[in-house]
């Protein structure tokens, strides 16, 4: 755990506890802060009250000399309306901010890789961690990624702190300062939060707000948001700016075409690494995140060498293109992360004969963007919420079964692709969707369809 130091004789309120929310309250208490804590499950506030906290309903109590509001990142800051408690806060003139500026304030001179995006940010984070691990340096892992980061272990100034930040924890941290600083791409995401496209790409920007000379933002510039960014840093001077790019070839930066990564900012663009031959790294979309984590860890001193062993050696990602095994011919991918549109297209771009697992609780743009691989599904097996919406989607466009739960469309789309009997057959589980109509999260949903896979058949044949 890091202790809050920074926070010492402060009087803090933290609202929402759960895991970076209790992470954040324990580090502040070793710290030496004064704190009062709540959150509206009575669960939060019962596992608080056992670890020795301070409880107080923020918005009944007194706020007389309270400094700073550490806010769950999960609370509305601003949009669709602000939580009552972030009016309370304003009133008092206590600042707002979230657990990574508590990490921010209390890890002064030790290097920070923040790593953002809409889609592949937790790959290109733990890809990073990798790389920099088998190198031999000291390094931690977390934020939005697994580990809350005020649980991380504390390091001293040759070690190396690899962060996943989403735009709700950079929406409250303020005092954002990374040596190095990824952007990966900007696709319409989240906007419930950040009222419109524009407060989206804002925040998102942010990532970059505390770099100087010295720092290095790595940018991929394939969309048009994240290309209108790179050319406003790169224009206005404050660090130095890589940019990194699938399909075509750089001046400047790092690419990758046809599935070859080549180095044209620290090197003179010559072929680093064949990426087809990475198991763990399959598409277009994977090779942006290999690109990225290419460049942000040669900025932090790793040779070329080095960098191409750990991609070779990454071991991929649970519930992000991961292979969980083959059955009859038939190959089985978990990409329950596939929240969204744009993240599905990643997947389906991946596969020409896919029997696709989609549905939950569809975000507004449906899978309508997903139209241009409908030629690639021999059959959708739809479940959840968004079902019936998607079944009037594909209408025409492709085949379709609405399944309701996740194990009846495993069996489903096993059976049809066994049937069927073609060639480079895959099942994915790729939704387009959040998991809540049926999962607390994706990373239960992921679970479940592994599981699903491996009782096909009563469980007895078996190809991992």
């Amino acid at each position: 755990m890091i202790v809050a130091n920074a926070f010492r004789d402060r009087k803090v309120a933290v609202f929402g506890l759960g895991r970076s929310g209790l992470s954040a309250a324990r580090a502040l208490a070793a710290g030496g802060a004064e704190l009062l804590v709540w959150d509206d499950n009575e669960d939060g506030r019962a596992e608080a009250a056992e670890a020795g906290l301070a409880l107080a309903d923020p918005l009944t109590m007194d706020w007389a000399g309270v400094e700073a509001l550490v806010l769950s990142p999960g609370v509305p800051l601003t949009h669709p309306k602000p939580h009552p408690v972030v009016g309370k806060a304003k009133a008092a003139n206590a600042e707002i901010i979230g657990d990574v500026e508590v990490f921010m304030r209390s890890t002064a001179g030790i290097r920070k890789t923040a790593i953002t995006g809409t889609n592949g940010k937790s790959t290109t984070t733990a890809l990073i961690g990798h790389i920099l691990k088998g190198s031999g340096r000291a390094t931690e892992i977390g934020g939005n990624l697994g580990t809350p980061v005020l649980d991380l272990k504390t390091l001293d100034s040759e070690g190396d702190y690899v962060i996943e930040m989403s735009s709700y924890q950079i929406d409250l941290t303020p005092s954002m300062i990374a040596d190095v600083a990824v952007l990966l791409n900007i696709a319409p995401d989240h906007l419930d939060r950040h009222g419109d496209m524009a407060g989206y790409v804002a925040v998102k920007k942010r990532v970059f707000s505390g770099q100087s000379a010295g720092d290095v933002a790595v940018i991929g510039i394939d969309d048009a948001y994240c290309a209108d960014i790179w050319e406003e840093l790169r224009q206005g001077g404050a660090q130095s700016v890589v940019p990194v790019s699938v399909g075509r070839k750089l001046e400047f930066g790092v690419y990758v075409i046809d599935g070859i990564l080549h180095d044209a900012a620290g090197g003179a663009g010559g072929a680093v690494v064949d990426l087809n031959r990475i198991a763990s790294l399959p598409g277009e979309h994977n090779w942006q995140n290999a690109a990225a984590a290419f460049t942000a860890t040669q900025a932090l001193g790793l040779a070329t060498d080095i960098i191409a062993a750990g991609l070779r050696t990454f071991p991929g990602l649970a519930h992000r293109m991961e292979r969980v095994g083959e059955l009859d011919g038939v190959v089985f991918i978990n990409d329950s992360k596939a929240t969204n549109a744009d993240a599905a297209a990643r997947a389906l771009a991946c596969y020409d004969t896919i029997y696709w697992i989609a549905g939950g609780q569809a975000k507004s743009d449906g899978i309508e963007p997903l139209s241009p691989y409908f030629d690639r599904v021999r059959h959708a097996f739809l479940i959840g919420e968004a079902a019936t919406d998607f079944a009037a989607t594909l209408e025409g466009q492709a085949p379709y079964t609405i399944c309701g739960d996740l194990e009846a469309a495993v069996d489903a789309a096993w059976r049809k692709a066994k049937a069927d009997g073609l060639p480079g057959a895959v099942v994915m589980l790729s939704p387009s969707c959040a998991s809540f109509d049926q999962y607390r999260n994706f990373e239960i949903r992921g679970d479940a369809f592994r599981q699903a896979v491996h009782q096909l058949d009563g469980g007895r044949r078996w190809s991992a």
